[in-house]
């Protein structure tokens, strides 16, 4: 069976999503390679080669992706230059002559998209769009793990999301959907598909979870945007990536990401995890 499939590669495989789905396909027995900034860190698996590779240098993605017919690309770090270094590598992809990208976006990607990150994407998305080979969008819904990291020290999470609703994805069930298209990704071309878990939270229901499954108190401070803005002035960082952070709170609140999809289910027979499943299991 394992002859029978396309080559693969992973990139991102040194990261939760990427290595989830290596070695989802490696047990599925596709043959794949593996593909990250750093080839120290990826997961070792039987028979897999790997190749250190940056979005940004087209001519050594291009030899890395030699050979290959589908690529999983997962989505780069945040960076003023993503936009750019995810172009380059789209495009270093079509030199080395893959066939299909399955690309990791966002919920609610588009040009004026009130998270501003999402804008990424959907510019990756329509790039995609202009090259001669096929293409499946996963517009994944924040990730359930990142939601303890926006509880700050006082234990109050607190943004500009009003009543708005979430419906966060485990990456397990991200991966489990990404490697599930990627055994047979001839069947998925020029599918999108929105994978969310199957509540949509508010960020007051989210914080009973929290305090249930920790067994600290946390609570939902609603802020308006300008406080928000005040708030993460001392963080350090440069303001795009403030603007960044505060409209991921925006967007819940603007209802763009309270959309429970039942593409996971439908894609892999199985549920997708509560928030409270998730947490409960770390």
């Amino acid at each position: 069976m394992a002859q029978e499939q396309p080559d693969v590669a992973v990139t991102g495989a040194t990261g939760a999503l990427g290595g989830a789905v290596a070695r989802l396909l490696a047990e599925a027995g596709v043959p794949q390679r593996l593909l990250a900034r750093h080839t120290a860190r990826l997961p070792e698996l039987p028979r897999t080669p790997s190749y250190a590779v940056t979005y940004s240098d087209r001519a050594h993605a291009a030899r890395a992706l030699a050979g290959v017919h589908t690529l999983f690309m997962v989505s780069a770090a945040e960076s003023r230059y993503r936009r750019q270094d995810q172009r380059t590598f789209v495009d270093a992809a079509v030199d080395a002559g893959v066939q299909h990208i399955v690309y990791t976006s966002f919920v609610g990607a588009a040009p004026d998209a009130v998270f501003t990150l999402a804008r990424d994407h959907w510019d990756t998305e329509e790039y995609i769009k202009t090259k001669p080979l096929a293409y499946t969008f996963l517009r994944n819904s924040l990730y359930q793990d990142v939601l303890p990291s926006f509880v700050g020290r006082d234990g109050v999470l607190r943004g500009p999301a009003d009543n708005g609703r979430v419906a966060p994805v485990a990456r397990p069930d991200v991966a489990r959907a990404a490697a599930r298209i990627l055994v047979e990704p001839q069947a998925h071309a020029g599918a999108v598909y929105t994978l969310t878990g199957p509540q949509a939270l508010t960020l007051e229901e989210i914080a009973g979870i929290l305090t249930r499954v920790t067994g600290s108190h946390v609570s939902y401070h609603r802020e308006t945007a300008e406080e928000a803005m005040e708030s993460r002035r001392g963080s350090g960082v440069e303001r795009w990536q403030i603007e960044a952070w505060v409209s991921t709170y925006t967007a819940i609140a603007s209802g763009v990401m309270a959309e429970v999809s039942a593409d996971i289910e439908q894609l892999t027979g199985t549920a997708p995890m509560t928030l409270e499943e998730y947490l409960m299991q770390r």
